[in-house]
């Protein structure tokens, strides 16, 4: 049979308030903190979620469980920190506040493979997995030379020959987590959007990768007889991995290997919340450049209606390639520039162009002084640093005979890596890099607050569905709901 939810959200709060009185005639014996997830889940309208499931169920069978709530539970399960669903299912069925506030009668509440079974109809995909799990063994990534470095890698030549091949082909939204994405699109992203929260036609998109650690160690065993023939020495045959979709990976903030998933996450950086718009899961060892191209390329297919005006990445994406292709999109690159692309180059013959931030430095090595910014004319002007407004040209060796001494203008099309618009050493530059930081923080919620690498899981399936369940409950806490106060007082008006 199939879900079906005629009253929708209204239903819900009606259900919600008969019986929480009933359990809870005195709403005051509840602590400040379970009020506080009380309103955010009381006013959380999942009814979308049994329209768009709907083909997901079977017209034959019994009555199932209605997915708005299953989803509602499991999002409060994270919101509670609970990393099992075994010990979840526990805790419905003897608190009768998780209960209601689910969705479900208390005394009739889900049990352990109701929620994997909800989980299987949220991945659309055959198996668990993305890969095959018989595979041969691959060594571990290189790790960084110094202390903070990542893993070394032509970010260069990885962009100019990937990107116009991701620019071409089209990449359609059929991803086995495309579903879990509709949900948290239809009934999050978009409603943030409609707050005003982010900016859809004017979005400034933070990215960034991460180290997201989902096991200790390795889980494979041998699929070969060599250990017992050669005397017991390592071979390269085929081995069976319980998690092929992960691998060994160099994490440079912790500076040790990690084995799990490369997670680059983009961020509305211009939000007050650091809301996520959209993530991809890759295998450890992927460099940040190969994380950057194919995630951003995924994002656009899902998100076709969003406009990207400003795009705030770190130096791992610092490419010619990537340049280019913001130009030909109209988008405003921040991007930090790669300290291992040193070497100042000639400008106009006889000017120099410091390379950590492509101000020009004049004949006597001096750094040349901003003198503004001409946006029509896609350039900037530097002046002498020896001369002001009121004496002019003060320089011992002037190197031009005008008053206020030699001018330089930096053209953006001669270089765009370098000569990058506004310019690197402009305040507007530096504040709205500044905001870049909004996605470390936004992974900083998602692994300490939420608790992300806590999952007990071995399959993209769960860490997809854990991944976007934690994105939803950040959109959640951006929402403004009434004070507590106000709504306990309207329910005690109910009881009178």
């Amino acid at each position: 049979m199939l879900p079906c939810n005629p009253g929708g959200h209204s239903a819900y709060q009606d259900t919600f308030v008969s019986e929480f009185l009933t359990f809870y005639p005195d709403p005051f014996i509840l602590s400040m903190d379970s009020w506080d997830y009380i309103i955010q889940f009381y006013y959380l309208d999942l009814s979308l979620t049994d329209s768009i499931m709907q083909e997901c169920y079977s017209i034959f069978g019994p009555e199932p469980r209605l997915p708005s709530c299953m989803l509602r539970s499991y999002l409060l399960a994270l919101k509670l920190k609970v990393t099992s669903i075994t010990q979840w299912c526990r805790m419905l069925r003897e608190s009768p506040l998780y209960a209601i506030l689910s969705g479900f009668s208390y005394g009739d509440t889900p049990g352990v493979g109701t929620f994997y079974d909800f989980f299987s109809r949220l991945w659309q995909h055959e198996t668990s997995h993305l890969s095959v799990k018989n595979r041969f063994p691959k060594l571990k990534t290189a790790k960084g030379k110094k202390k903070g470095d990542k893993t070394p890698c032509n970010s260069s030549s990885i962009a100019s020959k990937l990107l116009p091949l991701l620019e071409r082909w089209q990449m359609k939204p059929n991803n086995p987590f495309s579903l879990v994405f509709e949900l948290f699109h239809q009934q999050f992203l978009l409603k943030s959007v409609d707050d005003g929260l982010i900016h859809q036609k004017h979005l400034a998109l933070a990215g960034d990768g991460t180290a997201l650690r989902t096991a200790a160690q390795q889980r494979k065993k041998r699929l070969c007889q060599c250990w017992e023939k050669e005397a017991k020495l390592s071979c390269r045959c085929k081995r069976h991995y319980s998690q092929p979709d992960c691998n060994w990976g160099w994490d440079s903030h912790r500076e040790c290997y990690f084995f799990g998933y490369h997670l680059y996450m983009y961020v509305a950086s211009d939000s007050h919340s650091d809301l996520p718009v959209f993530p991809l899961l890759e295998r450890a060892s992927r460099h940040d450049m190969l994380s950057f191209l194919h995630s951003f390329f995924t994002m656009k297919a899902y998100l076709p209606e969003f406009r990207i005006e400003k795009l705030l990445l770190d130096s791992a994406q610092d490419a010619y390639a990537v340049y280019d292709y913001c130009k030909r999109e109209h988008i405003t690159p921040f991007i930090d520039l790669n300290p291992g692309n040193t070497g100042n180059f000639k400008y106009k013959d006889d000017f120099t162009i410091d390379s950590k931030d492509g101000v020009p430095i004049c004949q006597l090595g001096l750094r040349m002084h901003k003198d503004g910014h001409e946006i029509a004319k896609h350039r900037a002007k530097y002046r002498c640093p020896k001369s002001n407004r009121k004496r002019g040209c003060f320089c011992e060796q002037p190197c031009s005979d005008a008053k206020f001494g030699r001018t330089v203008h930096i053209y953006h099309s001669d270089n765009p890596r370098l000569f990058n618009v506004p310019p690197r050493d402009s305040k507007a530059w530096k504040k709205e890099y500044n905001g870049r930081t909004s996605v470390e923080r936004s992974n900083k919620r998602e692994k300490e607050d939420y608790k992300l690498e806590d999952g007990r899981h071995r399959s993209s399936k769960m860490w997809y569905c854990r991944l976007f369940g934690i994105m939803m409950l950040q959109h959640l806490d951006a929402w403004e709901t009434p004070p507590v106060d106000v709504f306990r007082e309207s329910l005690l008006s109910l009881i009178s």
